[in-house]
Parts: C-alpha cells; structure tokens; sequence
C-alpha cells in the first residue's frame, strides 16, 4: 500500500523502465501489441482467475482501451478494480465492456468507506461489481488489539452499507494484523469481532505470508469467510518478519518460484470453496510475470474438491 501512495511520484518511471514490447500510439500513450487473444484462462481451482487492475497501474491511465485489451487477450475475463485510472466510473465501466472484461470486485479504501459508504457502493454498482473490499486500515504504527477492535467495529458497518446496496463486503489483509493478540493474532480478533453475516475475507497470500501467517492454514480456518485470494508469490530469500505489511517491487515474482507453498493455498482454497482468484503483480515487470503467474495455475492438478460443509461466502 506504501507503493500505491508512492504511485504518482514514480509512475513515469516504471512506465518507461517496464512498456517491453507494446507499440505506442500516434498520441503517445501505450497500447496493446498487435497479437491474437488467447482463450479464456482455464484452471482446476472452484472460482475465476481474475486480474487485480492495479497489476497495469503504469499503462492504464495512460490508454484505457489499449490496457483493457490486453488483458482480455492474456486470457482474463474477470478483473478487480483499484481506482478509475483518471476515468468516472461510467467510463471505465463503458471500456470493461468493449474489451469484454467483468469488473466483480472493487477495492475502495479505508478512508472513503468511512467518508462515504454510499457513494462508494454506488461507484462499485456502476462498475458493475459485486464485491466491495477494504484493502488496507494504515495503522501508522504495529497494530495493536484496540486498532482491530475499532477496525472491525467499521466493517461491521461497512458490510451493513454494502448489503443494504445489494453488494458484499470483504477486507483484504495485509500483514500487520499477524502480531500476537489474546485471541491468537489481531487477524484473530478481527474475525471474531466482525459479523460473518456482512463481512467477509480476502486474503492476500504474499502479505499474509510476508507478515508471519501461513496462508494456507489460514484459509482452513476461516474456510466459510474467505471470499477471494489475491495471488501472488515472495521471492526466495526474502525475509519474513510477523506484521509486515510492505515489501520492494523486486519481492514479488511469478506464482510458483517463490517461497509460498502455492500447492498448499490451492488445496486449502479449493477445498474452502473460494469464489474468486485474483492475480496481482505489484514487480517492475507485470507483463512478463503476468503470463508465468496463469501458466503455473494452468498446470495445476489434484486438487480437492470444495468441502461442502464450508462454502465460501456469497457463493
């Protein structure tokens, strides 16, 4: 999240460092290489392999249309937004369309969730999403157990607000909520003190791993409220520390090659009955890591099937 804030100031940059092989435009602005789409991507998992947009932070507001298409030809007909990239809602909603892409989820901060609940359930519905999710409380500090005590009080509203739009409501955890608490970590507390009624999981299998949780035991536990996964992999070597919440780009690499048990996190999703899989690349390089991430969960097998007695929330 500490990146997302560092965005503006080095979007140039990673633009220029990461554009590889697409043609520019006459006016400049990136957009999709002349090649043909590929079919939609296929896997053994119990939900859809979306893309997380902000993955194309660096090209998306520079050309809408040209990204969108993109990523429909990588194979992806589900994505999650984070942001308009500089469009109204009605826009980007108007460019998912022409690409053929579903908008199912929309991460809408903290900050405009507590603001402003209604107005960003409305923008989520123009979207078209039916998910809602949080995607980082800034603790500005380690999280203590009154943080998540208060966080979870604003969840429970935030989950009312969005079944009173006919949405639903998750958050995504990000490392800092790992530290030990009285109820085992303050991912614990936070759970036990949200309403499994409104709110809902996703889990962040690289924050969760990065900030000393095992994702995959993780998943099992709460197997009923995990909603999502974003997916992504920690490079080897990396230090793990228990409430982290950040980490450098070069620390994410393709799904598969890094430290995660990703075998694990597919068994527990799986049998879990999660309903969605988003990949999100937050490296240098998202175009090449991006088809690694799909092969690798293409060529994923013997899997479980989904437990019956836990279906994963809004399925």
């Amino acid at each position: 999240m500490t990146r997302r804030r560092e965005f503006l100031t080095t979007l140039a940059i990673t633009a220029g460092a990461s554009l590889g092989g697409w043609r520019r435009s006459p006016l400049g602005a990136a957009a999709a290489p002349q090649e043909r789409a590929r079919a939609e991507i296929k896997t053994a998992l119990t939900g859809a392999v979306g893309l997380q947009l902000w993955s194309l932070r660096a090209y998306g507001p520079k050309d809408v249309p040209g990204t969108l298409a993109k990523i429909h030809a990588m194979g992806f007909r589900t994505v999650e937004s984070a942001g308009l990239w500089g469009r109204t809602a009605r826009e980007l909603r108007g460019g998912l369309d022409a690409a053929t892409l579903r908008c199912e989820s929309s991460h809408m901060n903290f900050d405009r969730l507590h603001r402003d609940a209604p107005g960003a359930m409305a923008e989520a519905k123009a979207l078209g999403a039916s998910w809602v999710v949080c995607p980082w409380v800034d603790p500005g500090k380690p999280w203590t157990r009154d943080d998540a005590l208060k966080a979870a009080e604003a969840f429970n509203q935030f989950g009312k607000a969005a079944r009173a739009a006919e949405l639903r409501f998750a958050y995504h955890c990000h490392g800092y909520e790992f530290l030990p608490s009285p109820e085992g970590t303050l991912f614990d507390t936070l759970a036990q003190s949200t309403d499994p009624a409104h709110v809902t999981f996703q889990v962040d299998v690289f924050h969760a791993f990065l900030g000393g949780a095992d994702p995959a035991a993780l998943i099992a536990r709460y197997a009923g409220r995990v909603s999502s996964l974003h997916l992504k992999d920690l490079k080897k070597g990396f230090p793990v520390k228990a409430g982290t919440a950040t980490a450098p780009a070069e620390a994410d690499v393709p799904i598969g090659t890094g430290q995660l048990d990703m075998p694990a996190v597919l068994r527990a999703a799986v049998k879990a009955g999660v309903s969605f899989y988003f990949i999100e690349d937050e490296s240098a390089d998202p175009l090449a890591h991006i088809p690694q991430s799909i092969a690798y969960l293409e060529n994923v097998r013997d899997l479980p099937r989904a437990d019956a007695a836990a279906p994963a929330a809004g399925r």
